[in-house]
């Protein structure tokens, strides 16, 4: 059963203040520093510091702090099968919307048919969401699109995807025809995008900031979060957008949108399944994974 203190420990780390978490706990301040001074004692280190007034997390602390999410998400699953009173299965996990929408339903369809009792729960979120709800257990893993920080989970190399700029069959570029064009050739054009926070948009900034190049160096730029509409709006050459080619698969096999050929653009990124650091439910989230590649 995971401390009492651990959760206090926990708490404080999400308000990094001893009061804000007490008044989260229902305890009193004197209680939160007496867990926290007894964690210190326990492990032999300082968890928390002050720079003036305001409170920070030490190296321990914050080593501390992934294992304790790690461990409180693994009591939770483990709780939740030992109550279980039928061996029909959980599968609790979230996926970018590329992802979910483009890539994951026919190998889920396969696993509901192979077992059919299980009990599926998916969530769609951008990639920063999905992290944050991993860490916090509402989650047993994710397969995303966008960045993570790698020290902090475990992970499988899903798939590796084409990332290609498109638009409409016959959208007409301001500079003329589509020949010999590169990056910073579409800047006059009209950018359509994901919203802040998803892998899709991530993966464009950081390719543009190898070109020395940022959004805002396009003349317009719209942000729209469904990945449909996007499609619909390329398909009425609205713009120009950068999505991942299984997103666009269907289209540009019926001509309805092209890929943009650019000199200067050749771009792969990994899908990744990822999960908390050092679970003990490794060896079950391999299983998993395998399970969804084939």
């Amino acid at each position: 059963m995971l401390d009492f203190r651990m959760d206090t420990f926990i708490t404080v780390c999400n308000y990094m203040n001893f009061t804000k978490a007490a008044e989260k706990l229902n305890i009193t301040q004197p209680a939160v520093s007496q867990h926290i001074k007894a964690l210190e004692e326990h492990y032999g280190a300082k968890l928390f510091y002050y720079e003036g007034k305001k409170m920070k997390m030490t190296k321990a602390g914050d080593i501390l702090l992934q294992s304790a999410i790690t461990m409180k998400h693994d009591e939770f699953h483990l709780k939740e099968t030992l109550g279980e009173r039928e061996e029909k299965g959980n599968l609790t996990f979230g996926v970018t919307l590329t992802i979910g929408d483009f890539v994951i339903g026919e190998k889920l369809a396969d696993i509901i048919k192979k077992y059919p009792d299980i009990r599926v729960r998916m969530s769609v979120a951008n990639t920063q969401k999905l992290l944050q709800m991993i860490q916090n257990g509402k989650l047993d893993f994710a397969v995303v699109e966008g960045y993570f920080a790698k020290k902090e989970y475990d992970s499988l190399r899903f798939s590796k995807e084409n990332y290609i700029a498109v638009c409409g069959k016959d959208y007409n570029f301001i500079n003329g025809p589509d020949r010999n064009l590169r990056v910073e050739d579409l800047c006059k054009e009209r950018l359509i995008i994901r919203e802040e926070g998803s892998g899709t948009r991530e993966i464009l900034n950081r390719a543009l900031e190898g070109r020395n190049l940022v959004l805002h160096d396009f003349e317009t730029v719209i942000q729209v979060s469904s990945i449909s509409t996007i499609k619909t709006l390329i398909k009425e050459n609205c713009g120009i957008t950068f999505l991942y080619e299984a997103a666009v698969k269907e289209e540009l096999e019926n001509g309805s949108i092209k890929k943009i050929e650019l000199a200067d653009f050749n771009l792969q990124h990994d899908f990744t399944f990822i999960w908390n650091k050092g679970s003990i439910f490794s060896g079950h989230y391999h299983e998993i994974y395998e399970m969804l590649k084939n």
